[in-house]
């Protein structure tokens, strides 16, 4: 019995949002849908910004590397969803959950990385007009996005390794869509204690240096803004961040929700959390950005009627 118990897993079964037969095919279609839209927007935020010399500045540079993103975000997890409702399986091989796992981490970090980098843009934009150019260069541009390629993965690279280290017995059922690192750490029979702590220091360095990042450009932002002496210039101030700020609470709030406790309390609220920032914030970025900004529709109207 103990031999069998010990026995190491070589996949796991993912029981997917509901785990009832009844509810898969809503749910595939609703995933379908939204992967579909989620990939055409993206591609068509990015296919504006290339083709638009208009839209060849720091913030749209920023706005393409976002769409880039969330493109490889969203097709970590959902394409596997919707192959292993077609196929009627619900495995993933070990090395796969292990593979979706260090790609999740990275791009999840990446997404927040990005908007702090956006929100430094703003601040820049707003507050130091004068200088703009002159601080927000090509190549620092191109430095930011570098310097936070290397910190996401050596990260992802971190937990991943911490999780290869655990061992795994008989049960190998994840209550969720993919291979979420929490869900995946409560199936472990070894101690996941240093995985916490490390999810709590190092992940929680990596999560609050770009979120501080946004809540002292934008205190700055306001502060700044609140000085202006027409309401005319208030409102145009704050047009330039208003999509920013939708993204950021959306992102953030569903985050600080899902990982900012223990492992072992991870429930069915978090896996309904996880789904807004894994499949709804990719698909949504599109619309908040490209709605919300005139520049943005322009260039749309153009690829559109051209083609």
């Amino acid at each position: 019995m103990e031999g069998e118990n010990q026995t190491r897993v070589t996949e796991f079964l993912l029981l997917g949002l509901s785990g009832k037969t009844e509810h898969e095919e809503i749910l595939f279609g609703l995933f379908l849908g939204t992967y579909l839209i989620t990939l055409s927007g993206n591609f068509l935020i990015i296919l504006a910004i290339s083709c638009d010399p208009h839209l060849h500045t720091p913030m749209y540079f920023f706005l393409a590397n976002l769409s880039s993103v969330d493109i490889c975000f969203s097709s970590v997890t959902v394409p596997k969803t919707l192959v292993n409702h077609i196929a009627g399986s619900r495995s993933i091989s070990y090395v796969g959950c292990m593979t979706q796992m260090y790609f999740f981490i990275t791009f999840i970090n990446m997404d927040g990385f990005l908007l702090s980098v956006m929100a430094y843009d703003r601040y820049v934009a707003i507050c130091r007009p004068l200088h703009y150019s002159l601080i927000m260069r090509p190549r620092l541009c191109v430095l930011l996005v570098a310097i936070s390629w290397v910190i996401t993965n050596l990260h992802a690279l971190l937990h991943t390794l911490l999780l290869v280290r655990l061992t795994f017995c008989s049960d190998n059922t994840v209550h969720h869509f993919f291979c979420d690192p929490y869900p995946v750490m409560k199936l472990s029979c070894s101690d996941t204690f240093l995985n916490d702590l490390v999810v709590f220091t190092v992940g929680g360095v990596i999560f609050l240096t770009p979120f501080t990042c946004i809540v002292v450009s934008y205190a700055y932002i306001f502060s700044n803004v609140l000085r202006l002496p027409s309401a005319r210039g208030i409102r145009k101030a704050l047009s330039t961040c208003g999509s920013h700020l939708t993204v950021v609470s959306l992102f953030y709030g569903a985050i600080l929700g899902v990982y900012m406790h223990p492992s072992s309390s991870y429930s069915a609220q978090d896996m309904v959390a996880t789904v807004i920032f894994t499949v709804m914030t990719p698909l949504l970025n599109p619309f908040i950005y490209s709605l919300r900004n005139r520049d943005m529709k322009a260039a749309l109207r153009k690829i559109i009627f051209r083609s």
